[in-house]
């Protein structure tokens, strides 16, 4: 298992490598820098501000030094434009973002799980199809089409429901709700698919031959198994949802880190993109390696083939 681990741990820095990589040519090959657009400015004074933030310097040093400061200082350095340490954006930013991508996972789960289970247990039957029609509309309808649709045909006839804002608990659940209804979607599928190949094993005949009951059968037997897929969904599905949320934030005015984002690529702050990119890149790995976790500990087969490893 330890071994298991530290693979694990070494090809999420590699995918944080390819990230910081990958980023950091694209910020560049954006055209002109972030004291481009300040026009009140002096040509001499933006000459002292780009070489006092490293513009200046060759591309392979500027390539270079950002990860020293990364990893030498755990500092994700300044943004250029809000002049403040990029790690004090993130804290301030990121409680709104994860409080909408835990509320938008709850709900994709507690709405997904149940659809998944019974459209399996109804395999072809009505039920069935109605729950997978309404996932596949969940996937083809993107989140900036069904934002302004709950905003004008729930949030203009519900008086406790606001058009935006984050200011009470009650503003989170459109929110939730338009982020959410993708991954539900997606996990239905997920849930019914492994249900259906859980039902069909010999061992879930063995029990209904004995006379279990279907409840008991879907509960002791089927649902461990059953979810695995799901399971392995969920870690990064909640990662992405966190990450993946700058749209919804727009439309309903979240203050979370998605705001942020949009800005610092418009101005051009390479700084600021850079470690909001390596954040959200921090998140997927770090949710990746605790989706195998639980899989391994729901699979009893993944746990040895991990020691056997």
């Amino acid at each position: 298992m330890l071994r298991y681990l530290a693979s694990r741990i070494f090809q999420g820095f590699l995918v944080l490598f390819a990230l910081y990589t990958i980023t950091f040519f694209l910020v560049k090959a954006m055209p002109g820098d972030p004291f481009t657009g300040e026009k009140n400015i002096p040509e001499d004074v933006k000459r002292n501000m780009r070489e006092q933030s490293g513009l200046n310097d060759p591309l392979f040093v500027q390539y270079l030094n950002y990860p020293k400061e990364v990893l030498l200082k755990g500092s994700f350095n300044y943004s250029i434009k809000k002049r403040r340490p990029v790690v004090e954006i993130i804290a301030q930013a990121f409680p709104a973002s994860f409080v909408l991508g835990i509320s938008a996972l709850i709900f994709a789960v507690m709405l997904a799980i149940p659809i998944g289970v019974i459209s399996a247990l109804r395999k072809n039957s009505w039920v069935d199809y109605s729950g997978m029609a309404i996932a596949m509309v969940g996937i083809c309808v993107p989140s900036f089409v069904i934002g302004p649709l709950l905003q004008i045909g729930i949030a203009t006839r519900v008086p406790i429901l606001k058009i935006a804002g984050w200011d009470s608990p009650i503003d989170i659940v459109l929110p939730a709700i338009t982020l959410g209804l993708a991954t539900a979607a997606y996990l239905a599928r997920l849930t019914r698919g492994g249900m259906l190949e859980i039902l069909s094993q010999d061992y879930i005949r063995t029990a209904r031959a004995k006379g279990l009951s279907t409840g008991r059968i879907m509960i002791v037997h089927a649902l461990r198994g059953g979810l695995i897929p799901s399971v392995a969904f969920i870690g990064p599905a909640f990662a992405t949802l966190i990450s993946g949320s700058f749209i919804v934030e727009s439309i309903f005015q979240v203050p979370g880190m998605g705001q942020h984002f949009v800005n610092a690529i418009v101005d051009r702050d390479e700084f600021l993109v850079l470690g909001l990119a390596l954040f959200y890149g921090f998140l997927v790995v770090i949710m990746n390696l605790v989706a195998d976790l639980l899989v391994g500990f729901l699979n009893p087969r993944v746990r040895i083939a991990e020691l056997d490893g």
